[in-house]
């Protein structure tokens, strides 16, 4: 996470770069000196609650100046701030306040006044949740909560250092950057395209939750601004695209998801001065795996995640555990200089992570494919292996699969249950624009390519945009939830 000293850092940017661009937010800005000033008093607003050294804090993740300034204060107090998504229910965000043991939910308004609502304290809610150390860790993140309940995820302090170092030195940043940050601030890319751009004295532009799915609105967002560096799912990308090219960027990172081959070429053209990066992690690791990308002539063959990081072990894990030497597929697993010490909630940690040749790894649950010059492939899920009449079914392959059909936008394959089969397929799929795409004809497409248990049994066919989670990635639990609904109610 951001460092204690982190605060101070960017505080000091206030006699170098006083009058530089900190923060971007819709039609308004915010120097680096009124950064220092608004994280000043906002940090004397906290004294007056007079909370213990190393207490833990709420502070729900809206995207704005003011909340950005009110972490920096709860840094610079020596607080530790759990970051949960803004869009939790109340329960929900109650439920991993208690967890973590927080003592105040905080927010902050335009005006720079700070709210502060004291939470009652469940020591047997938190019983089995480790105590946040703040020597170890300011910040506490939380799974996207996409396949299941938010965990709450503690970033070290020398973790975020490392990373921010490296990433500074593959991005080749200066201060003299502007970053386009698109994803929450709870999300893990916000070490990033946030953190460790304030880090640097570079400019942040912030896309609120209003401008994230509008091209128009995205647009007219980074319109003027010399953008330099962009981060972001393909969702992102694919908005970018659709407007005028941006040469000033020359770092553009595809992270997230599997970036569609069929959206490349707009986005080469999109950023005509920019290098590619397809990188992978995840919220317990922080990224783990990058590939640069080539501006290559006509459709490109999959992109791989590419080679470990610097000072990153990866294994590849077969079927019975033991590493394989050399190409191979099986579950990847990774141990970082930026991953957690493990989940608040300990009793997950057995499970997640393993002690292999005298280092701590992490199971991402994800099934590769390792070339034998290295280079490694992504295959799915391991938890996205479900049975079909007895038959093992990859779901991210059924969805690959869908997306070869040229009327295809997006798509997304879950599993339901059924007394018969175990399991059915259902798709949820974005058409193209004025595309005359049927069920009939999309089933007959996976079927001529895939065995008729991968054939999905029903499919939504749409022109809206997939639901998606917090983070930009789809809302599987949404897709699913929404089908048994309509299949109740029939």
């Amino acid at each position: 996470m951001p460092s204690p000293h982190l605060a101070d850092t960017v505080g000091a940017h206030r006699e170098k770069r006083a009058d530089r661009v900190a923060l971007s937010c819709c039609h308004r800005s915010v120097t680096y000196r009124q950064l220092d000033v608004l994280t000043s008093a906002l940090a004397d607003q906290l004294d007056r609650l007079e909370l213990a050294p190393g207490a833990t804090v709420c502070v729900p993740a809206h995207k704005s100046p003011e909340t950005v300034a009110l972490l920096l204060a709860v840094f610079r107090r020596g607080l530790v701030a759990l970051v949960p998504s803004p869009d939790l229910g109340v329960e929900a965000l109650a439920r991993l306040s208690r967890q973590a043991r927080a003592v105040h939910l905080l927010a902050v308004d335009e005006q720079g006044r700070l709210s502060a609502e004291p939470l009652p304290r469940d020591e047997t809610e938190a019983a089995g949740f480790a105590i946040p150390d703040p020597a170890r860790t300011r910040l506490l993140l939380t799974t996207s909560g996409s396949t299941g309940t938010p965990k709450i995820v503690p970033v070290p302090v020398d973790g975020f250092t490392a990373f921010a170092d490296w990433a500074t030195h593959a991005f080749d940043l200066t201060a003299d950057d502007v970053a386009l940050s698109y994803a929450p601030l709870n999300f893990d890319l916000a070490l990033l395209d946030v953190w460790t751009f304030l880090r640097l004295g570079a400019e942040v532009v912030l896309v609120g939750k209003e401008q994230a799915a509008d091209a128009g609105r995205l647009a007219d967002l980074v319109s003027g601004r010399h953008i330099t560096f962009v981060q972001g799912v393909p969702m992102l990308h694919r908005l970018l695209a659709q407007g005028p090219s941006r040469p000033t960027v020359r770092q553009a990172v595809f992270t997230g998801e599997a970036m569609p081959a069929d959206l490349l070429p707009s986005v080469f053209a999109a950023y005509p001065e920019a290098r590619f990066h397809n990188v992978f992690g995840c919220t317990e690791t922080n990224d783990s795996f990058v590939h640069e990308v080539p501006r290559t002539p006509g459709r490109p063959e999959r992109m791989p995640i590419g080679h470990p990081l610097p000072g990153v072990r990866a294994l590849v894990l077969a079927p019975d555990g033991t590493p394989l030497d050399g190409p191979g597929t099986g579950e990847l697993v990774v141990s970082t200089p930026f991953q957690t010490d493990g989940y608040l909630r300990t009793a997950l940690n057995d499970r997640a992570f393993t002690e292999l040749d005298g280092h701590t790894y992490y199971r991402t649950g994800d099934l590769v494919t390792r070339a034998p010059d290295g280079l490694v492939h992504l295959e799915g899920r391991a938890d996205w292996q479900v049975k079909v009449r007895g038959i093992r079914t990859n779901l991210q392959e059924v969805e690959a699969v869908i997306t070869t059909h040229p009327d295809v936008s997006e798509a997304v394959v879950v599993a339901l249950p059924d007394d018969q089969a175990g399991a059915r397929l259902h798709a949820r799929v974005t058409r193209h624009p004025a595309a005359a795409l049927t069920g009939l004809g999309l089933r007959s497409h996976v079927g001529a390519r895939l065995p008729r248990h991968a054939i999905p049994s029903s499919v939504h066919i749409t022109d809206q945009p997939l639901p998606r989670t917090s983070t930009g990635k789809p809302d599987r639990n949404r897709i699913r939830d929404d089908r048994m609904k309509e299949t109740a109610t029939a």
